[in-house]
């Protein structure tokens, strides 16, 4: 397998310390080996929206597969108590379950799974924090990216958020942005490693530390001339830096350069692109664009549209990188059947007992190929003609008057390698472009978006509802 980066090489005590320490329990007791299921999924849609893109699954495959113990790593783990015994069976520890999950780049909502893991319990149980960690945060990201899409219609995207990301996390944050929609990021890294379009512009150092702003953008287009974008709000926008610009963009003609446009990083941005747009316009350089950013969101975005600024390119960071306001996809792994017995967590709220079984999802469309419903049902079973809501007793849908789409759920790694070739970003990117146009619009609206109807098999039902049962004296404390 060709590696992508050592970055994506991530350590196995890259986890938190119950699962190393659940882990010896496991291996003391003999149940390591034994056969189990998880299942990855979330239960509340971000940003108040009414989708979510997945995203992390790749970068997720890639780590799973290099996924070994090093001998400073076991030396480590006996430092800090862990049996001698139990870290020589670290040492030969190889991933080698297989995994299923929905395509990167699928549009997807609450309750259903989008990753199985079918291994033995020790390594499903393992990977359960590298496993959220990666899939979480690009999901929210590629979530926020998309509905900032969404809001710029045809406008270009370039991501900005290095600077702001958690750290490394600012390359996977670049990856999930462009999976959601985004054209281009000023993050060269992730340029580089992903096949993503680099994108920047200057900083205002660089103007003040010449003193001259007129002398500084003509030195820095004959230093860039393919990346003649000029930052004017350094001293004052309209009587300094656009001028400049206007008056440097015709030297530069004249030298034989193109101003391939300016950039607005602060006030009021539908009304600075307007006079500025004025001002280019008169000078006769219609083709320079305008590019603006500071903590712009979909928000933002949506009203300088509505208010008409004449805004060719969107730089988004800050709010895309962190996913404000709500900062992380609440995404969980539990266990569904260990040693070949369904198994669920209960909870005195149902939306919170979890799903047994080894399950698959289906998904449902109208004439127009327009998703309908997802149907989260037993993989044994066949395509349901009804599903159920999961809350709410006698709730039903019929399912024979929409046409059985996909099944979402397919097989992308066996025994610890993956299938098939790694696809490229931008062809994760497309993917979810075509699918988010499946998406009905009523979904994707900002305010009160309509809930997409996720449902449970008549077989899965039942079979929830009989270990809710079984359960129920260990749940009253009987």
């Amino acid at each position: 397998m060709k590696k992508t980066s050592s970055f994506l090489d991530f350590s196995p005590l890259y986890t938190d310390l119950y699962q190393l320490a659940m882990g010896q329990a496991y291996f003391l007791d003999g149940t390591a080996e034994k056969p189990a299921v998880f299942d990855y999924f979330f239960r509340t849609i971000p940003f108040a929206g009414g989708y979510v893109i997945f995203a992390g699954l790749e970068p997720l495959l890639q780590a799973l597969e290099n996924l070994t113990f090093s001998e400073e790593e076991l030396d480590y783990l006996k430092k800090i108590g862990f049996r001698s015994d139990y870290t020589e069976f670290l040492r030969n520890f190889r991933f080698s379950a297989d995994v299923y999950s929905v395509k990167e780049g699928e549009v997807v909502f609450p309750l259903e799974p989008l990753v199985r893991v079918e291994g033995c319990l020790f390594e499903a149980q393992l990977v359960e924090t590298l496993l959220l960690n990666l899939l979480n945060y690009q999901s929210l990201v590629a979530t926020k990216a998309s509905r900032i899409r969404l809001a710029a219609g045809h406008r270009v995207l370039s991501d900005f958020g290095l600077r702001r990301a958690p750290a490394q996390g600012g390359l996977l944050a670049s990856r999930a942005a462009i999976i959601g929609g985004f054209d281009s990021t000023s993050n060269v890294e992730a340029a580089r490693l992903f096949g993503l379009e680099p994108a920047g512009t200057m900083a205002h150092s660089f103007i003040e530390s010449h003193g001259d702003e007129f002398q500084a953008f003509i030195k820095f287009v004959e230093a860039n001339p393919e990346r003649a974008i000029l930052l004017v709000d350094t001293y004052d926008t309209l009587r300094s830096g656009v001028p400049n610009a206007v008056k440097a963009g015709l030297e530069l003609i004249r030298r034989g350069y193109e101003l391939k446009g300016i950039r607005l990083d602060s006030g009021d941005l539908a009304y600075l692109s307007k006079k500025a747009r004025a001002m280019l316009d008169a000078a006769g350089l219609k083709e320079a664009k305008i590019v603006v950013s500071n903590l712009l969101d979909e928000q933002v975005i949506r009203s300088l549209i509505e208010q008409e600024a004449p805004i060719d390119i969107f730089g988004v960071g800050t709010k895309l990188v962190t996913g404000v306001p709500d900062a992380a996809l609440d995404g969980v792994y539990k266990l569904s059947v260990f040693d070949g017995q369904p198994r669920m967590k209960l909870s005195d709220n149902l939306s919170k007992t979890t799903l047994p079984g080894r399950k698959q999802v289906s998904r449902f469309t109208d004439r127009q190929g327009f998703f309908m419903a997802d149907a989260v049902h037993l993989g044994e079973e066949g395509l349901p003609e009804r599903m159920f809501h999961p809350f709410e007793p006698g709730k039903s849908l019929d399912l024979r008057v929409y046409q059985a789409e996909i099944l979402l759920l397919e097989k992308v790694m066996e025994k610890g390698r993956r299938i098939r070739p790694e696809p490229e970003v931008k062809e994760i990117a497309s993917y979810a472009r075509r699918r988010l146009a499946q998406l009905p619009s009523e979904h994707k609206r900002f305010e009160y978006p309509h809930v997409y109807k996720v449902g449970l098999s008549g077989q899965l039902l039942s079979l929830r509802n009989e270990l809710m049962e079984k359960f129920k004296p260990n749940f009253e404390g009987g």
